[in-house]
């Protein structure tokens, strides 16, 4: 939503932005003349009463909440929302819509009935009734994107919602980091996660150098070069909910540590997960559990700036987003090939939209194989010849489209139409 605000400002229009202000926006957005932010108060859930009881009193401060806060603000020409979440965002955007004469605009990355049903199963009240208001609010929007092919079809057959497809691109800051710019992220990083510090001195090593646990930098000639011996850098980054099982990296990772001392020529790891949700402490708590000698794991929250500089760092990307319904693809991917950074990714169905298999990464179905690609493309590490190297290059020479190209061919239009 930060990249349709962007996008729009960038052509001149006015936006206001709402949602939680849990974490800071991008200084982009934040630095923007043309965007204004108006946040809205995370409510907590009422402790009375049945579950069910609970979650239908908060949809509906939730409900109250928004439209009075949508209706304080100027009268817009368009109401653009994501979803999910779309309960009740959707049925009050059309509310606000209906009082303003404003058309209502939503971009599907998934259904938010499949999510909740990763929890509650598909058969529960509760989903059973998001999946009804989905359809019947969806229908009444104005116009749709959707992020495939696949849920375009899925929408039109299934809700009779026409939709065209946009496809998450990565902004013009998701690009291979300079070997200056991972040092001083690396040092920065340092001070607060053990992994990123140096773990020893060689007698090569200049003893003048700044040292990160990848990166040294001679203080004579400010010159940058990469640390013998280095570890190699593995990145994920999650929401951590039900979509997303980290247990299968952590396995992959127990294999890959026991091949390691069996003798096999592998490097040491820095494996780092990003992000913040509601599992992170459960699966703190097993990666605590963890013992590795070879293997070193942190699980930080990067502020806006310096995530596409990680990512521009890292060696590989891991992703175990499998979307809930089939239809969606992950955005954390796409800022993965921005960065030209390869990747593996785990199996479902619309995926071969994104990861092409043997091309700009590889697709696991287990942690087995998630293990055997991980020894695979990290044999002899850090050379640069092999798999790995020959994704990168794939990627440098696919000359992806950016969001702000893909933006003004697909959505701009839109809105040109209708002036």
């Amino acid at each position: 939503m930060q990249y349709h605000a962007l996008s729009l400002a960038r052509h001149g229009r006015g936006v206001t932005l709402l949602g939680y202000l849990q974490t800071k926006p991008h200084s982009d957005v934040l630095g923007n003349e043309n965007i204004r932010i108006v946040p809205i108060s995370d409510l907590k859930a009422l402790q009375v009463g049945p579950k069910i009881f609970q979650y239908v009193v908060k949809v509906i401060a939730q409900a109250m909440q928004l439209l009075y806060t949508m209706l304080t603000i100027d009268q817009p020409s368009y109401v653009l929302l994501q979803n999910p979440p779309g309960l009740p965002s959707i049925a009050v955007a059309w509310v606000a819509c209906l009082v303003w004469r404003s058309k209502l605009i939503i971009d599907w990355h998934n259904y938010g009935y499949t999510i909740m049903s990763l929890i509650h199963g598909r058969n529960h009240l509760l989903v059973q009734i998001a999946k009804w208001y989905e359809k019947l609010f969806g229908r009444l929007s104005d116009y749709n994107f959707c992020v495939t092919n696949a849920m375009k079809e899925d929408l039109w057959e299934k809700c009779n919602i026409k939709a065209v497809t946009l496809y998450d691109k990565p902004a013009s800051y998701f690009k291979e980091t300079p070997l200056e710019l991972q040092h001083q992220l690396y040092m920065k990083l340092a001070k607060v996660y053990e992994p990123f510090k140096a773990q020893y001195v060689t007698e090569s090593v200049n003893s003048s150098a700044e040292r990160s646990a990848f990166t040294e930098m001679d203080h004579k000639n400010g010159c940058v070069i990469k640390t013998r011996g280095r570890p190699a850098l593995l990145i994920s980054s999650t929401s951590w909910t039900e979509d997303e099982d980290f247990s299968v990296l952590l396995k992959a990772l127990e294999d890959y540590e026991r091949c390691i001392n069996e003798g096999v020529k592998l490097p040491s790891l820095v494996c780092v997960i990003t992000g913040k949700g509601p599992l992170k402490e459960y699966y703190n708590q097993l990666i605590d559990k963890l013992y590795f000698k070879h293997i070193q794991i942190c699980t930080p929250w990067l502020e806006a700036e310096d995530y596409p500089l990680l990512l521009g760092s890292a060696d590989l990307g891991v992703c175990l987003h499998k979307s809930s319904s089939g239809l969606d693809l992950p955005m954390k991917v796409v800022d993965m090939f921005g960065c030209c950074l390869p990747v593996c990714a785990i199996h479902f169905e619309c995926l071969h939209e994104l990861v092409k298999h043997n091309e700009n990464g590889l697709i696991f179905r287990d942690s087995n194989e998630l293990a055997e690609q991980l020894k695979m493309l990290f044999l002899e590490f850090p050379t640069l010849e092999g798999k790995l190297h020959n994704f990168r290059r794939n990627l440098r020479a696919s000359k992806q489209l950016r969001w702000d190209e893909s933006w003004d061919q697909t959505v701009l239009p839109l809105f040109k139409q209708n002036e």
